[in-house]
């Protein structure tokens, strides 16, 4: 289960890191496309604000990503909350985001990476009752 969960982690770092990068291009082509001569003097200012925001936005989806797969890999509870919640968010992102959120939330709600998260071992058999 060490290696899915580690696994899980660099996925989710690589899918951060992406989104990241979109963020980047996002804006390099919104302040590029401010840039074209002979338009209105309003135009240019209103595509950098439109690129400030989508690169906001999108940089806000991938940095959760990314602390929540460093997290997963230190084997952090709040990491694997965190991603349970951006696992649900990322059904939605057809086909990478549908896959990885599935497969983290297979792994993430298994009982023995329950167990691992929490630190402790429970037993595997109930003691009988007396």
């Amino acid at each position: 289960m060490k290696d899915h969960i580690k696994v899980l982690g660099i996925l989710w770092i690589v899918f951060g890191v992406f989104f990241m990068c979109l963020a980047l291009f996002a804006l390099l082509v919104f302040f590029g496309v401010a840039e074209i001569p002979n338009v209105d003097d309003i135009s240019p200012g209103i595509l950098r604000l439109i690129g400030i925001i989508a690169s906001a936005f999108i940089g806000l989806i991938g940095l959760p990503q990314i602390i929540g797969g460093l997290g997963l890999l230190r084997y952090k509870e709040w990491a694997r909350i965190l991603m349970l919640v951006i696992s649900f968010i990322s059904l939605a992102n057809v086909p990478f985001g549908t896959f990885l959120g599935a497969y983290s939330l297979v792994i993430l709600f298994n009982p023995e990476t329950v167990r691992l998260f929490q630190g402790g071992a429970a037993p595997t058999t109930a003691a009988p009752p007396k």
